[in-house]
């Protein structure tokens, strides 16, 4: 295959991406009305309801701007060889192939970052101030920012480093190697990010709400779950949308509460969301998720591997000469349709967990709590919960609210 055919796949897949990605966002738009629908009655009032819509709109029209925008800027760089130019500006810097590769990846993020600066802070300041969800200064913000760029540097440089460091030692096991080190990083971030990662970002502090902690305790015991580290995070301080998460495994796993959680619901319904949080952990599934994914680093590595012999692949990118990091750059569009159907495998899998981990709270708890916590948090978080079918399949990693109701009141009654 010659230097020009691959070239054109690659213009091919990007165009084919954004218009499948516009496609999807469009059938999504077809499904939104000015009037309450019938099913979400116990849910919305006529007023809430209708700035649920606005919100979505919102976000639609602001993101079909910032897609063509970057679409745009991609389809320069690679129409006028780009990442070919960054590649001779690095190999100018170092004869080194690992440092090359970081400098070339750590250029095109910041590069990244510099373009999408704007468009965030508009989505935050302007589109979530509007609906009141934004709590961050402009302090705070610039802060994260700056805090993700160096945490992502530092990450990506033992990552990268260990990954080129593989493939210019060990040719013949490359994809063993580097899944390896995929796997270990994994299992490392699954098992640490609470208390390493968060902390750089969130305050957490131990749960001391005793009525609550009490009321997870005893639910806790119930279910023969041993739980010593309930945790409370202050989301508040950048958005007023709540949440919870459970990570970790054996004695780092943890709950983690935000803080604008425990101020929505009532200490019953906080209960129910954690039995449904609890429900995922006795079912397995962030042990399913793990292998999941390690299975699709493993099998994507294996094609890489596989690909790498081609020369022409870099060169279609503007390479003037074979080179790991432009190659890399250009297998990952190459991949675009196998991730696409990855992708969809893995919402259509964390879906079933959903499901299943309602069931599992539905089995121990009164089911019309777990319904109205999931009411309340919809409502305030202005979510969408009529998409449409095709959009909600491509997207969803959880199945609608009304969806979920369903689920649990044939569980539960």
């Amino acid at each position: 295959m010659t230097v020009e055919t691959i070239f054109y796949i690659i213009i091919v897949l990007v165009l084919f991406e954004f218009l499948l990605t516009k496609l999807l966002w469009y059938l999504n738009t077809l499904n939104w009305t000015n009037k309450l629908p019938k099913e979400l009655k116990e849910i919305y009032d006529e007023k809430k309801y209708k700035k649920s819509m606005d919100y979505e709109k919102t976000k639609y029209k602001f993101g079909i701007f910032w897609s063509i925008f970057s679409f745009t800027i991609m389809l320069l760089i690679l129409i006028f060889g780009g990442f070919g130019w960054l590649d001779i500006f690095v190999r100018g810097l170092t004869s080194s192939e690992i440092v090359m590769a970081l400098y070339f990846f750590w250029i095109i993020t910041l590069v990244q970052t510099a373009i999408g600066l704007p468009f965030s802070l508009y989505s935050v300041f302007v589109i979530e101030e509007k609906f009141g969800f934004n709590k961050m200064t402009k302090k705070l913000f610039f802060l994260d920012t700056i805090k993700s760029l160096l945490l992502s540097a530092i990450i990506w440089w033992v990552l990268l480093s260990l990954i080129v460091f593989i493939y210019t030692s060990v040719w013949n096991l490359f994809w063993v190697y580097a899944w390896w080190v995929a796997t270990f990083m994994s299992v490392f971030f699954m098992m640490f990010y609470s208390s390493l990662i968060v902390p750089i970002f969130n305050k957490q502090t131990p749960l001391d709400k005793w009525d609550l902690r009490d009321g997870i305790e005893k639910f806790a015991k119930k279910v023969w779950f041993k739980l010593d580290n309930i945790f409370v995070i202050d989301g508040s301080k950048r958005s007023s949308k709540a949440n919870a998460y459970f990570s970790g495994f054996w004695p780092k796993k943890r709950i983690v509460l935000y803080d604008t959680l425990i101020k929505d619901l009532s200490v019953d319904e906080l209960v129910a969301v954690l039995a449904h949080e609890i429900g995922h952990y006795k079912r397995k599934h962030t042990l399913q998720m793990l292998a999941f994914s390690t299975v699709q680093t493993g099998f994507m590595l294996y094609v890489f591997w596989l690909a790498l012999s081609f020369d022409e692949v870099s060169m279609a990118l503007g390479a003037t000469q074979w080179s790991f990091h432009v190659w890399a750059i250009a297998f990952g569009i190459l991949f675009t349709p196998i991730s696409i159907i990855l992708g969809l495998f893995g919402n259509v899998l964390s879906r079933r967990n959903e499901y299943q981990a309602d069931e599992f709270a539905a089995k121990h708890i009164d089911g019309e709590l777990l319904v109205w916590a999931l009411t309340k948090l919809s409502r305030n978080n202005l979510s969408n919960l009529r998409p449409h079918p095709a959009y909600e399949f491509f997207y969803y990693s959880h199945p609608t609210v009304l969806k979920r109701f369903s689920a649990i009141r044939k569980v539960w009654k």
